[in-house]
């Protein structure tokens, strides 16, 4: 492993929020660095990568401020603490002007007024330190060491406590963290959930097998000790993965799901089920996406990628009908018990591939008014939008996650017909570098 030093110049800022510097012509991406400043950084040449680490900053830019989060510099999750929050919203805008403007104006992002202590859903990883003390937290980046972090300023501060407490408690009840190197141990994960709306708080334990002595002494002093908690559940994951969740779970107590209200409609959320991490922003995105759809009353609805019927079932009470289609059985059965929980009768819910139903629906000469997509981070891929193309509904309503596979998705769109009419960023992820998009395209 070589090191030097070296004086560099931040010349922008990379999508990922990391500061790009050029040395000997080549560009690369350095963390905790904004535009503008000077800064003595460290050379790491290793056999397989080179790194750039920040030692000093010489000349500072005005938008830096000192994080609020103590293990800003180790931890990787946040990307954009050392921003101001005008900084952060500013870097947001400009990423989506840059990658979308060739589609049109860009309306101005739409902030989150108290961006700490937003997110809804946390999972935290048990590990052993190098004194043999239980530690938890999240992976440090580029890396599977464990950071042991007693509070995060972007989690919801009653998760932060349930699961300090519960490594006090591993202690006493003898219970050891998983070790992924030997495959030992018995706690992998932890993951809890709570409904801002209603407070239910839904404790998902991740062991590496059913066997839990002492069972039942812990689920008692747990609830003891956090009152709030209103379900806890064993998931069983036996494999040597990455993959948080496994296959296999145990109510050990409640009912195995919370519940949450989310634009006035209520929801079932299930230990696997995807639901919005950032309730508040979400509210803002989906109504800004209804909104966008000037709808009449009188449309038939496609919600592609629907999850547990989220958009589906807020959209329901202005359209005629509606129209979930998800690949995942669990979150369509979820979706069919929140529509009946909500006594919501126009809307129906398919378990199959969305392009593939699409496709059926064109095939059948059936006619679709608006179609409302949320794909993952990754984008849609180019059979679902040529069967979008195929179905031909006036309207697209595209929420995205990740403006590069937006920009993309859009190109083909653009291509076959449609239009992009409005572009809506929304910080829906305060501190790192994510930023979600709402776009409405209509038919030339």
């Amino acid at each position: 492993m070589n090191k030097g030093k070296l004086k560099v110049k931040c010349t922008g800022l990379h999508e990922s929020g990391k500061g790009i510097v050029n040395i000997k012509g080549k560009d690369y991406l350095v963390s905790n660095l904004l535009e503008g400043e000077t800064a003595i950084v460290e050379i790491i040449k290793t056999r397989h990568k080179t790194f750039v680490n920040v030692v000093k900053i010489e000349k500072e830019s005005k938008h830096r401020v000192k994080p609020e989060c103590s293990y800003y510099s180790k931890c990787g999750g946040c990307q954009l603490q050392h921003m101001s929050h005008e900084a952060q919203d500013r870097f947001k805008q400009r990423l989506v002007e840059d990658l979308l403007k060739s589609y049109g104006k860009v309306n101005d992002i739409l902030p989150m007024k108290e961006p700490y202590y937003y997110r809804n859903k946390v999972h935290s990883t048990f590990a052993y330190d190098k004194k043999r003390k239980i530690i938890s937290g999240i992976y440090q980046e580029d890396s599977h060491n464990v950071i042991d972090i007693d509070e995060c300023m972007i989690h919801d501060r009653k998760a932060d406590e349930i699961i300090d407490t519960i490594k006090e408690f591993m202690k006493s009840f003898k219970m050891q963290p998983f070790d992924e190197d030997t495959g030992r141990g018995f706690l992998r994960h932890i993951l809890i959930k709570r409904g801002f709306a209603t407070n239910q708080v839904m404790v998902v334990l991740v062991t590496s097998t059913k066997i839990f002595p002492g069972k039942n002494n812990f689920i008692k002093a747990l609830v003891k000790a956090h009152p709030e908690i209103s379900t806890i559940i064993m998931n069983i994951n036996k494999r040597r993965t990455s993959v948080v969740l496994g296959n296999e779970e145990i109510v050990l107590f409640g009912k195995g799901y919370i519940e949450d209200i989310l634009c006035g409609v209520k929801f079932q959320i299930s230990a696997k089920s995807f639901y919005q991490v950032n309730p508040i922003q979400t509210e803002i995105l989906y109504n800004k996406g209804i909104e966008m759809a000037k709808l009449k009353g009188d449309e038939t609805v496609i919600d592609a990628y629907c999850g547990i019927g989220t958009i589906s079932l807020i959209v329901s009470d202005k359209v005629k009908k509606v129209i979930g289609v998800e690949l995942n059985k669990d979150a369509v059965k979820d979706a069919i018990k929140n529509a009946k929980n909500n006594n919501i009768k126009n809307a129906y819910f398919y378990n199959d591939d969305a392009g593939d139903f699409m496709v059926k629906l064109a095939n059948e000469n059936k006619k679709m008014d608006l179609v409302i997509m949320d794909p993952p981070r990754a984008g849609s891929d180019e059979k679902f939008l040529s069967s979008l193309v195929k179905l031909s509904p006036q309207k697209v309503i595209y929420v995205s996650c990740n403006p590069v596979t937006l920009k993309r998705d859009l190109k083909y769109l653009t291509e076959k017909g449609y239009k992009v009419k409005e572009i809506q960023p929304v910080d829906m992820f305060p501190q790192t570098a994510h930023v979600e998009c709402v776009v409405l395209l209509e038919k030339r």
